[in-house]
């Protein structure tokens, strides 16, 4: 089986590039996320059951279209060492097809900060990976997804994505957003482009997070991190 982004053309000798359907892991991953989207509820919001669609039919445009898959040197950060458990707590819920997709592949992904500059203190509580996206592995341009784990007792700084719509959806662990609710696995979150959110996890347990990135192609293709300059009184109350 291949999984490892390319492999060698037995005529010409060179490497050749690996497509969604040489990979099956990662096609099964997608698969996941699709019947998330597809079948997941939306608690009666428009908003949300709108993001479903549109996350759902571009992405099954994606895999139809068989993508080009380019996996890049694995990279871990002192947050993983938190994934077992976080798989542990994932096969325990409605969502342990996506947390066992996503552990097949656990060893090729590339876990990031996005961020020029992260405090000290944040750096051994989070990363990110990228599974879909213009920096893949799953190659595209018109749909981002990915993972994003928190060790436990974490507060994620205050931020928001300029046109960027975005969703989250618990995997593992709980978690509040602007301290306004606990959310247990199987949730979905919805931000608008511009809303500020806030993250704080739980006390005992890290938090898994899958999430989608919706808007045009050329955001999606050169993102900018950054946090906000100051935390508004009306998110925590104080």
């Amino acid at each position: 089986m291949f999984e490892t982004g390319e492999r060698t053309d037995a005529s010409s000798g060179q490497p050749e590039t690996l497509t969604l359907r040489d990979c099956p892991n990662w096609s099964y991953l997608l698969q996941e996320f699709e019947t998330l989207y597809r079948y997941g509820s939306a608690g009666g919001s428009k908003a949300i059951r709108a993001h479903r669609r549109r996350v759902r039919d571009t992405l099954s445009a994606i895999i139809d279209g068989n993508p080009e898959v380019a996996i890049g040197t694995p990279e871990a950060k002192p947050v993983t060492a938190h994934l077992p458990r976080a798989f542990d707590l994932g096969a325990r819920n409605a969502l342990a097809g996506l947390s066992r997709a996503l552990e097949r592949v656990s060893d090729q992904l590339v876990w990031e900060y996005g961020y020029k500059k992260v405090p000290q203190a944040l750096a051994r509580k989070y990363a990110f990976c990228h599974v879909l996206g213009p920096r893949g592995p799953v190659k595209s341009e018109k749909l981002i997804l990915g993972f994003v784990l928190f060790a436990p007792n974490t507060t994620y700084p205050q931020h928001s994505h300029k046109d960027i719509e975005e969703s989250y959806i618990s995997v593992a662990g709980a978690w509040s957003e602007n301290e306004m609710a606990v959310y247990a696995p199987g949730s979905l979150i919805l931000n608008k482009p511009g809303q500020e959110h806030r993250i704080t996890t739980g006390n005992v347990d890290p938090c898994l997070l899958a999430w989608a990135w919706v808007g045009p192609s050329d955001l999606l293709t050169a993102q900018e991190l950054k946090f906000s300059k100051s935390r508004k009184k009306d998110l925590s109350g104080t």
